[in-house]
């Protein structure tokens, strides 16, 4: 008997349940005698018979990139004993991390827990893979396997993965497959219409899908399970594979499928660089891992900079303009072929039918729950599908395949091939007799529901429009985009674990970023008040849902829209959970950017404003934030700095007696005007007088560009304020004046640098 892929990976995770069913006490049927692959993939990762289930320390704290001498020493912090639930609710909470191992007790109470959902899952369901999966991430997720920072879930995929590449592999190459589509920027940024943002949602979800399909189109050519994926998501990913011919040629095709499919469509907008890499099986354990895993995303560049060269003469073959797409701007096709974009208005523009049927897909995104993948065209859906049409290369046959998308978890579908639940970890949901192939779809997703226009009562109920979401913000109408990336994720990803950088802990560190922006996002969207630890500043203490669109967010990046007060909001609440799941680890930030415009402003002027004030925070050195076209670090902004610029100053300065003020930074000087409730004329004077003085400031200092670090044009940054401040507050009403703290420290050379930050803020928020 032939042993196939799936039976090897089959038998890996059910071993990896034993060990969970062996630490809660439970009684798992009988292991088959064990495959020699998998005997020897134990063997390069460590797992030996006595190895144990065990808590889980935080993976985030071996992070420690050499080039960033620590201050301070990181914190050792564990994984809370919790299972990834969203039985009751849309989306699971946010396990944040513990500063101590979790007790005897509390270890206990999780092993019953374990228990039981095994005893009513696991009967009958011992050889279905899809639901063993979902047990281990629900459960061993939180456990270690071996290393106390290495998760079970992520040594039972790794050690799946290795074992299937072992199967018919004598010389024991693993080939590391890399993948990235490039051009996403270009294609979802640069649309224009009045749907713009509509479609803008459902672009980042096509590209999503695009990326599911080039995976789904390398396990099926390599007829291998989907264990081998460690991560896919954001563009891109990475396939353990077997290093043979036939991996090599897979590749090759299957790059060539998708190039000429992406040409036909998108005329070159997106290109995907797909390529792989051998190397011994054995140094997949070892300190060259990280070299190979750095090497094969290099050599994407080579293909990004050589972009369609396979399909060069199509390139460049001359073709004849028409009238062109009022949305996308693509003038290749014929013009009789463009529609209306949205039917339920009679002057909509027209637009091709790509842009079509994404802003049809923007209306009926809301509360997708399934997406099923067949083969056949005629599938009992309401929603027009999405399709990928992959020519024929050479010997490599072509195929159509369409992605249905449904809004309950079980849609009877006999004709499908993969079955996509969206956010789901119901385990009965994964045990449905007319599901196969059923896999876990990650998807940052939140949004909030809009009204039905009056003017356009056919039309599908969806997300927020950007004129809802300008007139549900505080102050001034307005609607605020936000960027945000991890800094130096490369960096982190090809030296973070230093000699430790094996493959479970890379597979480990990207499932936790993917839960953080493409599940836990949605949560604190959802429920903010559950899902905020308990120190953080709060700009807000409201617990309504956020009305904000996630245009983006997945990989180790966001990009979302919604009123604009609360976009700021947002922000500042994702930095702070992302610091503290990360165990605030020093070497992982984030910085961001935010833009705030008209409703009606072109959506990819938006996009590149604040893309713009996100690259200006990471050019000032990171872990920043830039809004009101400033940057300052994130703890600037919340008035929690511990060390400011001007401490650095004020050793040498001429007055070393200077102390921090009791307010610091700006958030407590708007937080304290809020409060005050100065009313609006008060606040327009005060405004106005604190521009004033951040003019005379930034004037002044204009004359010590070639020495901004001169005693005199630090004396102008730190001092040069105190008389027009002394003006503005003499016309505060009495009841801010008594105010000692405020007085004493809107005066204090600590907080020179933020007036304007301050007064753009206070003038929005009272327009």
């Amino acid at each position: 008997m032939v042993t196939s892929s799936k039976d090897v990976a089959l038998q890996v995770i059910q071993q990896a349940i034993a060990a969970l069913a062996k630490w809660s006490g439970f009684t798992h049927p009988t292991l088959e005698k064990e495959y020699p692959e998998v005997t020897r993939a134990k063997e390069i990762l460590g797992w030996k018979p006595d190895t144990n289930v065990g808590t889980l320390r935080l993976v985030f704290d071996s992070v420690d990139l050499p080039d960033e001498p620590k201050k301070e020493k990181i914190q050792q912090n564990y994984h809370p004993l919790k299972v990834i639930d969203n039985d009751h609710q849309e989306y699971p909470d946010i396990p944040y991390p513990l500063d101590s191992e979790p007790s005897s007790e509390q270890q206990k109470a999780f092993q019953l827990e374990i228990n039981q959902a095994l005893r009513n899952h696991l009967q009958d369901n011992w050889v279905n893979l899809s639901l063993l999966m979902l047990i281990l991430e629900k459960f061993g997720s939180c456990l270690s396997f071996g290393q106390s920072d290495i998760a079970l879930v992520d040594i039972a995929r790794t050690t799946a993965a290795i074992a299937t590449a072992l199967l018919n592999n004598p010389a024991e190459e693993i080939s590391l497959i890399a993948g990235d589509l490039s051009g996403i920027q270009k294609f979802i940024y640069t649309i224009s219409s009045d749907g713009a943002l509509k479609s803008l949602r459902a672009r980042s979800f096509y590209l999503e899908l695009v990326t599911e399909e080039v995976v789904q189109q390398l396990l099926s050519r390599l007829e291998i399970p989907r264990t081998n994926v460690i991560y896919a998501g954001g563009g891109n990913l990475y396939i353990l594979a077997s290093g043979t011919e036939n991996t090599k040629k897979v590749v090759q095709k299957v790059r060539e499928q998708f190039n000429t499919w992406l040409l036909d469509e998108f005329q070159g907008k997106v290109f995907l660089a797909l390529d792989y890499l051998n190397f011994p099986v054995t140094e997949i354990a070892s300190a060259e891992f990280a070299n190979h895993w750095s090497n094969a995303t290099k050599n994407l560049a080579l293909h990004k900079s050589q972009k369609f060269a396979d399909q060069i003469n199509k390139f460049i073959a001359p073709e004849d303009s028409h009238e062109p797409c009022k949305v996308c701007h693509r003038d290749d096709v014929e013009p009789e072929t463009l529609q209306p974009l949205n039917k339920h208005e009679p002057d909509s523009v027209l637009a091709c039918e790509i842009c079509c049927s994404m802003f049809d897909l923007g209306s009926n995104l809301f509360g997708v729950k399934a997406i099923v993948r067949s083969t056949s065209d005629n599938v009992d859906s309401q929603f027009f599908p999405l399709s990928f049409k992959l020519p024929a290369i050479d010997d490599f046959p072509g195929v159509n395949i369409y992605y249905y998308y449904f809004k309950n978890w079980k849609p009877i579908v006999p004709e499908s091939d993969t079955v996509l639940l969206v956010n789901d970890w119901n385990l009965d949901h994964y045990q449905f007799k007319h599901f196969k192939n059923v896999s876990t779809l990650l998807l940052g997703n939140y949004g909030k529901e809009n009204k039905t226009d009056e003017n356009n009562q056919e039309e599908a109920q969806g997300f927020l429009r950007a004129e809802e979401m300008a007139a549900k913000a505080q102050g001034i109408n307005r609607v605020g985009y936000l960027r945000m990336d991890v800094d130096r994720l490369g960096q982190i990803f090809a030296k973070g674990f230093g000699k430790n950088q094996t493959l479970p802990k890379l597979a480990g560190i990207s499932r936790e970023m993917s839960y953080f922006f493409k599940v836990y996002l949605n949560s604190l969207a959802e429920q903010r008040n559950v899902n905020i630890p308990q120190k953080i500043t709060q700009l807000s203490d409201k617990n309504e849902k956020y009305n904000i669109l996630f245009i983006y967010a997945g990989g180790d990046d966001l990009f979302i829209s919604g009123a604009w007060n609360e976009v700021v909001d947002f922000a500042f609440d994702v930095y702070q959970c992302f610091r503290a799941y990360t165990g605030n680890n020093p070497d992982i930030t984030l910085s961001g950017g935010i833009s705030i415009n008209d409703a009606k402003f072109p959506l990819y002027q938006s996009a590149e404003s604040s893309g713009d004030a996100e690259k200006a925070a990471k050019n000032n050195g990171r872990d920043r934030l830039g809004l009101f076209g400033q940057v300052f670090k994130w703890d600037e902004w919340l008035g929690t700095a511990k060390v400011t610029n001007f401490d650095a100053v004020n050793k040498n300065y001429n007055n070393p007696e200077t102390k921090k003020p009791s307010l610091l930074g700006i958030l407590p000087f708007v937080q304290k005007l809020e409060q005050q409730n100065i009313g609006v004329n008060y606040a327009r004077n005060f405004v106005r007088n604190l521009l004033i003085t951040a003019q005379i400031q930034e004037q002044a200092l204009k004359k010590f560009e070639e020495d901004n670090k001169s005693e005199e044009a630090l004396s102008t940054r730190y001092y040069l304020h105190l008389p027009k401040i002394a003006y503005t507050l003499a016309r505060l009403p009495k009841n801010v004046l008594d105010d000692n703290d405020f007085r004493t420290s809107l005066k204090s050379p600590y907080n020179a640098p933020y007036f304007r930050a301050i007064a753009t803020w206070i003038e929005l928020l009272n327009r």
